[in-house]
This record gives C-alpha cells, structure tokens and sequence, in this order.
C-alpha cells in the first residue's frame, strides 16, 4: 500500500502563507503542517488551526532566522553559517530553545503531533540532540524522516520515505505527478511549502515567494487528485499513520 502525507512547512511565517496552507488543506490534497512558534503570523495560524481542526499539525522548530522564543528580544541567527557559528561557541541554548517553542504551541491549545526543522537545521548535531529530546519529553511520536537512525534509535516514528526537498522552491503540477508516479510501497512525507503571494509574503525574508503560490495551485489541481486515485494512493496524516 502507497501511503502519503503532504505536510507543509512555515505555517505561521505570514498570514498569506497561513491561509495557503489552509486552502491547500481545504481544497487540496494537503493533509498536515508544522508551525513556526516565532513566526510572525504565529497568532493567526494558531487561529486558522482552531477554525480548521481537520489539518494535522506539528512543530517547525527554527533554531535560524527570527526571534528568539526562550530570549525574547535576541535574533536568532540570520543564516545557515552564522548559525553554524554560534553553535561551535555555544552561543545558543538549543535545548532551551526548542522547550520554549515546543510549549508556546502547546500553550495555545496544539497538541503536535509530529516535528521537523526550518532550513533542515537538524542536520547540526546540537540541533537534532535537543529535537530527538524535546520529542520524546513532550511526547511528539514523529520526526521527519531525514533524521534517519538516530530517530529510530531514539524510540521515534519516521516515515518510510521523504521527498520534496530537491524540488523546493519549483514544485508545480508536473513534479508533483512525476513523484506521485514513481512512489513507493510505505509512508512518504511529501514537503512543500504552499502559500498565497500576497504583500506580507513579498516583504518577508524568503526566496520561496512567488513558488509557494505555485504549489498552491499544484496541490489542488484536480489533475493532481486523479493521480492520486489512479494509483490508490492513500492520504494520511501523522495523527492517523
């Protein structure tokens, strides 16, 4: 059995990505996200969460760009390489951190159900140490499944397969038939990153801008859903895999 979950990262990076993601949900074949707890629009996804209860959320754990939920008033660093700096001078209390932003969600009535990273930053190893822990201590069964044996290892869930990552950011209708096509038996996480370009989205500090409208249409095209029930794809999510 083909088993798959589209799951979007962001979800409250911007208002405009919230209610993509929601669209993608609601019209679309899009069954989970993770949110963002420092993002800018995290009050108004928390919001579309409750109007939506159907969409299977987790955590996006951002330890790059943003602020800093355990620190108010610090940024956290700007890019990949300032990150990889502070992370060598121990410039970060990553455990702390992720705590913070795991119960900021969990505050807000979410209960996640499953966990990754922004910028796949859990391929540091500080990183994925605090996300494995934070995981088991809040009882998140799921991790994405790049984190590979290490999760496993650690009494966590993966799912079988991954893909979307080398298509981030020129995902359209045509890659996302050319992946359905070729997947596996098993559970595959599909990552996309969905969004309405509107003027949030344009003035954030993302290069996936006009893409993520892109996605959008792909995961409803009900070309895409003829696919899907061609082959007998099952879509699932984290809450019911």
């Amino acid at each position: 059995m083909i088993r798959l979950i589209f799951n979007a990262d962001d979800f409250g990076f911007t208002r405009d990505v919230n209610e993509g993601i929601v669209e993608a949900h609601r019209h679309g074949v899009l069954t989970a996200t993770t949110l963002m707890a420092n993002g800018d629009a995290f009050d108004h996804a928390v919001a579309c969460a409750r109007d939506t209860p159907t969409l299977d959320i987790g955590v996006h754990l951002v330890m790059v760009q943003g602020q800093s939920v355990a620190r108010p008033g610090h940024a956290m660093p700007a890019t990949l390489q300032a990150l990889a700096i502070a992370l060598l001078r121990r410039q970060i209390p990553v455990y702390d951190e992720a705590v913070a932003q795991v119960r900021k969600i969990m505050a807000a009535g979410i209960r996640p159900s499953h966990i990754d990273t922004h910028k796949h930053t859990h391929l540091f190893p500080s990183v994925l140490d605090a996300m494995a822990r934070v995981a088991r201590e809040f009882d998140i069964p799921w991790v994405r499944q790049r984190l590979g044996i290490k999760a496993k290892l650690a009494g966590l869930r993966t799912t079988d397969h991954f893909t979307g990552f080398g298509v981030t950011g020129r995902l359209d209708e045509a890659a996302i038939i050319e992946t359905l096509e070729g997947l596996p038996d098993g559970l595959t996480e599909f990552m996309c990153h969905p969004g309405k370009c509107g003027p949030e989205l344009q003035d954030a500090a993302t290069r996936l801008k006009e893409s993520r409208a892109a996605e959008l249409a792909a995961l409803t095209s009900p070309e895409v859903r003829r696919v899907i029930d061609r082959r007998g794809i099952v879509l699932t999510d984290y809450r019911s895999a």
